[in-house]
Parts: C-alpha cells; structure tokens; sequence
C-alpha cells in the first residue's frame, strides 16, 4: 500500500512533535505544513524537509490533496478545520480539546461520519501504557464494584520557568487568555485527565465545579491579553456506575512541572499510578493486600503512540485505543457541563 501523504496545519509548539513523530513511521510522508503566519510555516517546512508550506489552508487542500491532515491549531479553529479537511476527503487527527463547545464538537463528528474518514483527537496521555493496560485491568472487573476514584493534573508552568516565561511569551499568554481561544487550564488540561480517569471507570453522569483565575499582573492584561482564563479547577463528580470522585487540575501546582495522577478504589481492590513515578508501570492493592495496605507493581507492555495508530487506521488496521471524535465530544459534554455548574453554583447532570 502506498505512502500515507500527511499535511500539518498549525506550525506552533506542539506541532514539533507532531512532525517528529509522523517523520519516525516510514509509511508516512509529510507533503506540506500550513499556518497563518507564512513565515512560521516557510520555516517550518524547511526544519523538517517537508517540501510545501501554505498560510491558507483551502488553498493547501486544493492544491496538494493530503490523505491525511493532522491540526495542531488553536482551540476555535479546530471545528471549521476539521469540517474542512473532511469535505476535502482527508482524515483528521485533531488536537485537543476538540471544540470549544459540544455543539461544535458534535459537528464535527457528524462530518466525520458524512465522510467516512479516519478520525481522532490526540489526547495524548494514551501514548502512555500505564493508562491502557490500567484501563484493561479495571475493565476485568479485578477491582470489583468502583466507588471511589482520585484524579489530578498537575502543571507550575506559572510558578515556574521550567517550560518557558509565560508573561513574555504568546504560546503561553494565548492559553490565559478566553478572548484569545482559551478555555482555561479546565479546557487546555481538564481535556486530559477527565479522558484519563473515564478511559478505565466510564462516564461521567453528574458534575460539581469550582473554577478559580488568579490576579497575575496590574489589570491582569498583559499588551492584547487579558488574563481572564481559569487557572484552577476542581471538579466533584458522580459516575455512571455510582462511583464518586474528584477531578482537579491547576498551573499552581509548584513543584510538579507536568504530573497525572490517578487512584481508582474498589469493592476489591485499588490501583494508583503516578506519571512521576512511572508511564509504564502502576500498582495494585488487592486480596490479601488489603488487610496490611500492601501495594504491589505491575509492568505494562508497549503500546503504539496516537500517531502510529491514526497512520495504521488509515492503512487498514484497527487504532489500539485511539479516540475518535464521538469520543472528544463526550468529553466536551463533561467540559460544559463544568463550565455551566460552576457559572450556576450547583450540580449538572450530563
């Protein structure tokens, strides 16, 4: 089978490991990169070899009619995109989070399926085989009934320079900013670990939320930004199995530069991980453990990354864990849910 022809629309941070990783699986050729600012594209396109570069979008579609695009845009392009790549007969891998609302999410899947093309969101935490072979394990039913769940997103990059200077930067500033896209640290992280901790419990069926901004700089504004974004967010839900837990993130959490943490209990047994820790390892507390809170640790196989699955969909076989856009728009369901339970002070049910 020939050659999957990828384009890359959105040259920004992420889409570095973007190409990197499309560049890594042979059966895959990055024919053109696309941005609005022509010049980040232009030398975009030459970093990687990659032998066009677009500031429109259309125009790219048109002309070098990819297989495939993967957008790594900002948050409200991703809908029109999309929609785009679709009606261009292209699959899509989409960043997160898909939309900035179910409704636009709920497009998209709807083209996706009008076109009958590959598509996928990148959460790319399933890169990991912690969260996949914990999500096997839990699906055995090896914990028992679920009835409490714990997890965390924890990032400092406001505390902490570690990632960059974020009142000196636009790929940071953007993400403060809801004039600007930005749902916050609720859409921009929230997005992960709410698909991290349903990936092995299951759905969401109701949601409490707190969210939280905090004062930055005099007026909060710095230059077109207005730093106006939630900052924390911290969500108390119900799951559709009747488990209860907690979902929290924050950019304030000092010391931890980019954690996932998650613990799941059951009638049977527990099962933590923590990406500090390990991405490749979890543990379990089961049986006899119970009784002297013994934890024990369970290795996980390698698993292929969301790109090599998206490339292998298209070619014919099955995404080993991939999430389509059915399922980034559950997860925005859980989005705006959160959203309106925290503008209304009460709880939401999905």
């Amino acid at each position: 089978m020939k050659k999957v022809r990828l384009a890359i629309i959105g040259t920004g941070g992420m889409a570095n490991m973007h190409a990197q990783e499309f560049k890594k699986i042979a059966v895959c050729d990055i024919v053109a990169a696309c941005d609005v600012n022509e010049a980040r594209a232009g030398e975009f396109a030459a970093k990687y070899g990659i032998p066009a570069a677009y500031a429109d979008a259309a125009k790219m579609l048109r002309e070098v009619k990819p297989d495939a695009v993967t957008i790594v845009t900002p948050d409200a392009s991703h809908a029109e995109l999309s929609i785009m790549a679709f009606k261009a007969g292209a699959h899509v891998l989409c960043e997160k989070p898909l939309a900035l609302n179910a409704r636009d999410a709920h497009k998209m899947t709807l083209a996706a399926r009008k076109a009958g093309k590959v598509n996928m969101v990148n959460f790319s935490y399933r890169n990991w085989p912690t969260i996949q072979a914990a999500t096997r394990f839990v699906h055995t039913g090896a914990l028992g009934e679920i009835r409490h769940v714990e997890a965390a997103y924890h990032q400092s990059w406001l505390v902490s320079t570690a990632w960059g200077v974020w009142h000196k930067e636009p790929g940071w500033l953007w993400r403060l900013s809801t004039a600007h896209g930005s749902q916050g640290t609720l859409g921009d992280i929230g997005v992960h670990i709410v698909d991290y901790a349903t990936m092995p419990v299951g759905a969401i069926a109701n949601v409490f939320c707190r969210l939280k901004t905090f004062h930055k700089t005099p007026g909060d504004r710095i230059g077109e930004y207005k730093l106006d974004a939630n900052d924390t967010a911290i969500l108390s839900v119900e799951f559709k199995n009747g488990a209860a837990g907690t979902v929290q993130m924050s950019r304030y959490t000092t010391g931890h530069q980019n954690r996932l943490v998650l613990e799941i209990n059951g009638t049977k047994g527990a099962l933590r991980m923590d990406s500090e820790v390990s991405t490749d390892t979890y543990e379990v507390c089961r049986g006899k453990d119970i009784n002297t809170s013994t934890w024990r640790k369970v290795k996980c196989p390698a698993t292929l990354t969301n790109y090599q699955r998206f490339i292998q969909a298209i070619r014919g076989g099955k995404p080993a864990g991939g999430a389509d856009f059915a399922r980034g728009e559950e997860i925005q369901r859980v989005l705006d849910a959160s959203f309106a339970s925290a503008k209304a002070g009460k709880v939401v049910v999905l």
